[in-house]
């Protein structure tokens, strides 16, 4: 299987964003409408790679201080469950 791990920015938002989310029942972020914009792209070919490069990134400052994330993405996963 293959991997994408991500080093994204943290999108910030407003505490009214928040409490419309709830009203609506609606996801706060929808990473298939909107994606964050992407910092660095890295691709692995097993899950122990994947990972290892993910805590690799994890250790960037702006990663610790949480203005970006690191995600890990199984590319060959359904994208819908059925």
């Amino acid at each position: 299987m293959r991997y994408l791990i991500v080093r994204t920015e943290v999108r910030p938002f407003a505490p009214e964003d928040v409490v419309a989310s709830f009203l609506d029942e609606q996801p706060l972020r929808d990473e298939t409408a909107t994606p964050e914009q992407r910092r660095q792209v890295a691709e692995a070919d097993s899950l122990d790679a994947a990972l290892q490069l993910a805590r690799a990134l994890a250790s960037v400052g702006a990663v610790r201080s949480g203005r970006q994330r690191v995600k890990v993405v199984r590319l060959d996963a359904p994208r819908w469950p059925s």
